[in-house]
């Protein structure tokens, strides 16, 4: 089987994440909740790998990182934690439902939320700059869409506003395929997805954020501190990890952490040499119409002139053993912005290989010339 649905999730994990994972389910102990010496060796596990994950990208504090189940729980938190009525909000047609649906619900409460467009279907700093008044309260924007690929300049986003308003980024797409420093580049507050590029297990997610950002709780529950105090704790990370955290998931991406810091770069190249093959191969293919150019997120987006998305994964799967994603991907706008009803997404990681890149070329071609 050839797995190219790693945008959805990463279909291979190296052996150190795997075998904490499991270490972690055969021996653990809840970090945090008790006083005998296997809690409190969690607890240490959990600080440690909470250090390794700021520190990666960049964070502000390590206090200021916290666990989540996934991308989706940490953009919750920095959404509704951070956004009140009267607040207008900068984000684009490229963002996928975690943004745009906490985004829906704010709107009935009264904050203004504007959409920059794309431009050439891409994700364009400009565009989101000519919309930021005055009155915004925050940019929100993805460092990569999980749709074709497209990344906007983050840096340009940061200096064309002012210091007063909060940029905050979605990295499920991004987070571990390329370097992110949240203080070089300014982000306030930014989502991980542990299970995608971060090469963690699925249950994993982290939200980062900096001192000028103070999200209020959307979760409230057991600490294990402050346990006479009715209201959650102020302080962080408590005041956000209400419940029992997943310490297979925790320790799982502080694995896939250490191994990214040794091969981060290189991971990078081998996967922006797959899409690249892959865009000018699709690109030479007759009845095909592609959406992505090469990057470095293993994302490429296409369509056959001939036949629907869905049909074209599940025959690609059916008949060729290879999984991608066909459909609607969770971002509504973007379809619409590209005019599209569905497309084909391949989605390579540096697990996967250019022999397999080639017989997905192969594939497609034959499901282009059997029509």
């Amino acid at each position: 089987m050839i797995y190219f649905d790693n945008a959805a999730t990463g279909g291979f994990k190296p052996d150190g994440v795997i075998t904490a994972a499991t270490s972690a389910m055969q021996y653990c102990a809840n970090p945090g909740r008790s006083g005998h010496k296997l809690s409190l060796a969690c607890l240490e596990r959990v600080y440690n790998c909470r250090k390794l994950l700021c520190e990666f990208l960049g964070g502000y504090n390590y206090d200021r990182t916290v666990f989540t189940k996934n991308c989706t729980e940490a953009l919750n938190i920095a959404i509704l934690g951070l956004l009140k009525a009267g607040d207008e909000v900068v984000t684009t047609v490229a963002e996928h439902n975690s943004v745009l649906r906490p985004l829906e619900y704010l709107k009935g409460k009264g904050v203004n939320v504007k959409y920059a467009p794309l431009f050439a279907g891409e994700i364009c700093a400009r565009e989101i700059l000519n919309l930021v008044t005055a009155k915004t309260r925050a940019v929100i924007v993805t460092l990569a869409s999980n749709v074709n690929g497209s990344s906007p300049d983050i840096s340009e986003i940061r200096q064309g506003i002012s210091d007063d308003v909060l940029l905050i980024c979605d990295g499920a797409q991004a987070c571990g395929h390329v370097r992110i420093d949240m203080r070089s580049s300014g982000i306030d507050a930014l989502a991980v997805a542990g299970h995608k590029g971060m090469l963690g297990i699925q249950g994993s997610g982290a939200l980062l954020f900096s001192e000028r950002v103070n999200p209020s709780p959307v979760l409230f529950g057991g600490t294990g501190s402050e346990s006479f105090n009715l209201d959650m704790p102020d302080f962080y990370p408590d005041r956000l990890e209400s419940g029992t955290i997943s310490y297979p998931a925790v320790v799982s991406l502080g694995e896939g952490v250490l191994y990214l810091t040794r091969n981060i770069m290189k991971n990078s190249e081998k996967v922006l040499q797959m899409t690249s093959f892959l865009c000018e191969n699709l690109l030479k293919t007759a009845g095909v119409k592609i959406y992505s150019k090469p990057n470095h997120y293993g994302i490429v987006a296409f369509n056959l002139e001939t036949m629907q998305s869905e049909i074209a994964a599940y025959r690609l799967s059916d008949e060729f053993s290879i999984c991608v994603r066909g459909g609607l991907h969770c971002a509504p706008k973007m379809h619409e912005a590209l005019n599209s009803d569905g497309l084909i997404r391949a989605s390579v990681s540096a697990f996967n290989s250019l022999g397999e890149c080639e017989k997905f070329i192969e594939a497609v071609k034959s499901l282009t010339t059997a029509e």
